[in-house]
């Protein structure tokens, strides 16, 4: 039995058996998120990059539940120094943690954390996405990405159960070739993020799943704080 809890933008929350893990906290800087920061219990954090409405909660989050962060060598890194707990790794690296194991896939997209009043951009090591098994079931957060060809390919190695697929297009893919992915990755359940937090990221969720259901796949348009259950 696996809880999905949708906090908008690409903020995922998975909770299977007593234990609970979130995707690319962003939730203070999100004027869709329907969720206070301070409500949210997790012990893993994961973080597909280095961009501010992905990290933005992250240490904050860490520290207060006292949770291990999940990232890339240099952006676990840059938040160890931050005073946080992390566990670095890289691209086709897998993780054994309580729940279950984390495998990083490759996302094309960059990854950097910009200083505005220095005028500098540290760099945050490569953009990943991940492919995670939890209560019983395997879920592939795709990240920010165009769309690859070897999405084809974790699709063919993987029975995933759940996928989350970016469709604001401008800065990641679009919805068609989200729906390309969709196909790709095969999986049985596909949910939308990374859209509607912007302007130049607005797209129809329900009109993307619609899409989805012409190529007989299953998805849903989760609005930020409603949850899905798969057993």
């Amino acid at each position: 039995m696996l809880d999905v809890r949708f906090h908008g933008h690409s903020s995922v929350q998975l909770t299977a058996e007593g234990h609970s893990i979130m995707i690319d906290p962003f939730i203070t800087g999100n004027g869709q998120a329907t969720t206070k920061l301070e409500d949210i219990q997790v012990k893993y954090i994961l973080l597909t990059h280095g961009h501010q409405d992905h990290i933005l909660d992250a240490v904050e989050l860490a520290k207060a539940n006292d949770a291990t962060i999940v990232a890339t060598h240099e952006l676990a890194t840059y938040l160890a120094w931050q005073g946080a707990k992390t566990i670095g790794m890289n691209l086709g690296g897998t993780v054994t943690l309580p729940f279950g194991k984390v495998k990083m896939t490759q996302a094309f997209h960059s990854s950097g954390v910009v200083l505005d009043d220095q005028k500098q951009i540290v760099y945050m090591g490569m953009p990943g996405g991940f492919v995670i098994e939890i209560g019983g079931k395997t879920v592939y957060h795709a990240g920010d990405t165009g769309l690859f060809g070897d999405m084809k390919l974790i699709g063919d190695r993987h029975d995933i159960d759940l996928a989350f697929l970016p469709i604001g297009d401008h800065f990641t893919m679009g919805p068609e070739d989200a729906l390309t992915a969709a196909e790709w990755v095969k999986a049985d359940y596909v949910i939308p993020i990374h859209y509607d937090t912007f302007p130049p990221i607005k797209q129809d969720g329900e009109a993307f799943v619609a899409e989805l259901a012409e190529k007989d796949i299953r998805g849903k348009a989760l609005k930020p704080g409603e949850s899905l259950r798969l057993s």
